[in-house]
């Protein structure tokens, strides 16, 4: 892990500040993090049991273009896993403030997680693997809690400093799962961390060449929800033939890897093929939205 001054704070729900602004991140910093709060206790809950999370699943997943990727056995796979799944209460909360104050995170935590569920079926042979990636929960973007929600739901482009405040999402996260996990080296706390890095080192907070199948799988199912989900950054969102398209774009340019490409395509097909069997076609034939001012910032 790259040595890293915290342009602005991490911080919990309740406001318990764990790294304030300045502050030196590397692995010995965060460590040290944990092991202040090693004695901490927290009860734990099981997620599908947790609220409304079960009934909201089921709600956001008959939505189109999820009604065609999740047939019965792919919910029933969601299900399963979630069933499976025990996480401390603390991290549990977060999913309540998004509810509450950020429907658009909060649906896509889900949308993800159940994505990122039955990729990893589909592509990871290690049932360990799958394991791990079903043991986070949907908690890839909790960091977000320490973005303004100023930035997370402004409709014009972001200034310089404001695109500074949502890009630390990554690193709050990171820290944030590892302390409440107490561990700096849980899959948890990478996703949190990773998940905008690229395969050809394009991505952030550190440009590293992301080789992580896991990680990978969550970039790819971030990337196609938050293309197809409405966003407060543009009126419309893109059509799914246009958004298979600009991830496909990715990974011509080498951002991804084909065989995750390949698994979220074979998904939108009828039959569901393996994605061995997935040819993906290069042509281009979508029309992104207007007047979308993500990725612009302000002069």
């Amino acid at each position: 892990m790259a040595l890293r001054e915290l342009e602005f704070p991490v911080h919990t729900l309740d406001n318990h500040c764990l790294l304030a602004q300045g502050s030196t991140l590397d692995l010995e910093t965060l460590n040290a993090l944990i092991e202040s709060g090693r004695e901490d206790r927290y009860p734990e809950s099981d997620l599908r049991r947790y609220g409304s999370v079960t009934k909201d699943t089921l709600s956001f997943l008959k939505e189109p273009p999820f009604d065609k990727i999740f047939g019965d056995p792919q919910i029933k796979t969601v299900l399963d896993t979630m069933q499976r799944v025990s996480l401390p209460l603390p991290v549990m909360e977060y999913l309540d403030y998004f509810q509450k104050s950020d429907v658009y995170t909060y649906r896509h935590l889900i949308i993800v997680y159940a994505l990122s569920i039955i990729m990893d079926n589909a592509l990871l042979e290690d049932k360990d693997a799958q394991y791990l990636i079903a043991k986070t929960g949907p908690s890839h973007d909790f960091g977000k809690t320490c973005t303004p929600p100023s930035v997370l739901k402004k409709k014009t482009p972001l200034t310089q400093n404001e695109r500074a405040m949502l890009e630390h999402h990554v690193t709050a996260g990171y820290v944030i799962m590892g302390y409440y996990l107490k561990d700096a080296d849980c899959l948890s706390a990478a996703l949190a961390r990773d998940h905008h890095e690229r395969k050809d080192g394009s991505g952030y907070p550190t440009g590293i060449h992301l080789e992580d199948r896991k990680t990978e799988i969550i970039v790819v199912s971030d990337v196609y929800d938050a293309l197809i989900s409405k966003r407060p950054y543009r009126e419309s969102s893109y059509d799914n033939r246009t958004a298979l398209e600009e991830i496909t774009k990715m990974a011509e340019r080498g951002e991804i890897g084909w065989e995750v490409l390949q698994t979220l395509i074979g998904f939108n097909r009828a039959g569901r093929p393996h994605y061995k069997e997935v040819k993906v076609s290069i042509e281009k034939r979508g029309t992104p939205p207007a007047k979308n001012v993500y990725g612009i910032t302000e002069e």
